[in-house]
């Protein structure tokens, strides 16, 4: 999930966080406007549990921990600063973080360092998904190794693994049920059939063939 289309003028990141830290409700940051969180549907719901327990269970003896949804992540053009006005703060679906946890200050609500994010895209915010948040966390987040892709209306999970400092790759394209996508960096796999258990996707509307005779009625 991203950004949604409701926007907040902001000044300051500061303004911003404090504001964030007294909200019922989640909203993003990018370069000095709040965003409103678009709600998510019971098939994002449903996606994001399944892909959360398959990574609990595997992690569990691990020193890599899951994450969903309520942690903000800062993708910024130097997070070594705390008054800057550009930069991205958001929630993703799904992180992974490996390391000692690194965040932005002292209130501890800002994450630094995931090593893997996986969004389930919506039709409101796969544009931002694939674009410019990809951009950001590419460019800005040195501990990611991971970006996922998973759609909300077919079973289709799109995995981008990081090849170089500079370059990252399409790695794996998954639509077949049987089939796993691994994550090295966290040695898990996701099995495309547990990530979409219980999840009803609309059929498409059939075309109507229309022919002279056709009775519009």
């Amino acid at each position: 999930m991203g950004l949604a289309k409701t926007e907040y003028s902001c000044t300051t990141v500061e303004e911003y966080l404090a504001l964030e830290r007294q909200s019922e409700t989640r909203n993003e940051y990018l370069d000095g406007l709040i965003y409103a969180m678009a709600d998510e549907s019971s098939e994002h719901d449903e996606i994001c549990t399944n892909i959360v327990g398959q990574l609990y269970l595997q992690l569990k003896s691990k020193s890599c921990r899951v994450r969903a949804k309520d942690t903000k992540v800062l993708s910024g053009l130097n997070s070594k600063s705390r008054s800057y006005a550009k930069g991205l703060y958001s929630y993703p679906d799904i992180l992974v973080v490996c390391e000692d946890l690194r965040f932005h200050d002292e209130h501890n609500d800002v994450l630094l360092n995931p090593t893997v994010i996986i969004e389930v895209l919506s039709p409101s915010t796969e544009a931002f998904d694939r674009g410019e948040k990809f951009w950001r966390c590419r460019s800005y987040i040195e501990t990611l190794q991971d970006y996922v892709l998973v759609s909300q209306n077919k079973p289709l999970i799109e995995h981008f693994t990081r090849y170089s400092d500079t370059q990252w790759l399409l790695a794996t394209t998954i639509t077949d049920s049987a089939k796993n996508l691994r994550l090295d960096s966290i040695d898990c796999l996701l099995n495309l059939h547990e990530t979409y258990d219980r999840v009803a996707f609309s059929l498409p509307l059939k075309p109507r063939i229309i022919t002279p005779n056709t009775n519009f009625d």
